[in-house]
């Protein structure tokens, strides 16, 4: 396994194991960040544990052609109840992502260090949110980084109304000019909107 010094650099991604974990260590600075998901590379680790940095073989990804839109979200799509911006509000957007109640998981890996960096990338032009609204109140939203490569790479969603945070996704890639839409790892969610998966060779060709 490789420990991080203060040197901005990583080892070749095919040194990663089989789930796909990389290193450890490091820092979320930001020129970190911007040259991790330049090379498929991301953050993901728990409170009271080290940064760990993954880059899975395969990558779960969605390509906006395949999008998947059930006849029930076209019917909720028509209704126009919710109202979709593009980075009104990253901070609250993380923050909620960050609280969100997830299935098998007992704590966030949205720390508090993880939302100072994105928020860092935010004001550099490099991280974006994406918000629903319903009568001016947040109900849903997700987060991602885009580098300007025509890949955004998503990293959380939540919703505190059914379906809110599934129209934010589905507004967003309909809207978007991306080659690929980054899912990183698999989820039955992502999976029912068209996701799938690739290797990892064939995601750093699209980088």
């Amino acid at each position: 396994m490789y420990f991080l010094t203060d040197k901005i650099g990583f080892p070749n991604v095919s040194e990663a194991s089989s789930e796909g974990l990389l290193a450890i260590g490091g820092d979320l600075s930001p020129e970190r960040l911007i040259h991790a998901y330049s090379n498929g590379i991301f953050p993901w680790f728990e409170n009271e544990e080290p940064i760990l940095w993954w880059s899975p073989d395969p990558r779960f990804v969605l390509f906006p052609a395949d999008l998947k839109i059930s006849r029930s979200m076209k019917q909720i799509l028509k209704r126009n109840r919710y109202e979709v911006t593009v980075n009104k509000d990253f901070k609250s957007v993380i923050e909620a992502c960050a609280i969100a109640k997830r299935d098998g998981q007992k704590g966030t890996w949205i720390t508090q260090q993880m939302i100072e960096a994105y928020h860092k990338l935010h004001q550099l032009g490099y991280a974006k949110s994406i918000e629903v609204w319903e009568n001016n109140k947040l109900v849903g939203g997700l987060y991602g980084v885009d580098l300007g490569n025509k890949v955004f790479s998503g990293e959380s969603m939540f919703t505190k109304v059914s379906n809110a945070s599934k129209v934010g996704f589905i507004v967003f890639v309909q809207n978007s000019n991306y080659n690929v839409i980054d899912c990183q790892v698999h989820t039955k969610h992502l999976e029912s909107l068209g996701a799938k998966h690739i290797s990892r060779k064939e995601f750093l060709k699209l980088l």
